[in-house]
């Protein structure tokens, strides 16, 4: 699978370090209750089709992308900085 990161083109998905779907980075704050970070951390609906997630450019540029990429046939639509989409970093 090739990524194309926005600062350094199109790379081999071995350089880079996924995180999940960009829903993660919607953390329940530090004294959410025990039903709040169960459902955060175990419930996931993984629905076949287009998702966004989060990838770091880890043996390239450092940048954290956010990839739209088809779960069925691992097909990348796009990819754009994490700041581009107001987003500094993946938490």
């Amino acid at each position: 699978m090739r990524i194309p990161c926005p600062i350094c083109g199109e790379r081999d998905s071995r350089e880079f370090r996924p995180k999940g779907d960009i829903t993660y980075a919607d953390r329940p704050a530090a004294e959410a209750g025990a039903a709040a970070w169960h459902s955060y951390l175990h419930l996931r609906d993984n629905q076949p089709g287009q998702i966004v997630e989060i990838w770091r450019h880890a043996h390239g540029c450092g940048a954290w992308i956010s990839v739209t990429r088809n779960t069925v046939s691992h097909a990348i639509l796009g990819a754009e900085l994490l700041r581009d989409r107001g987003q500094d970093h993946a938490g």
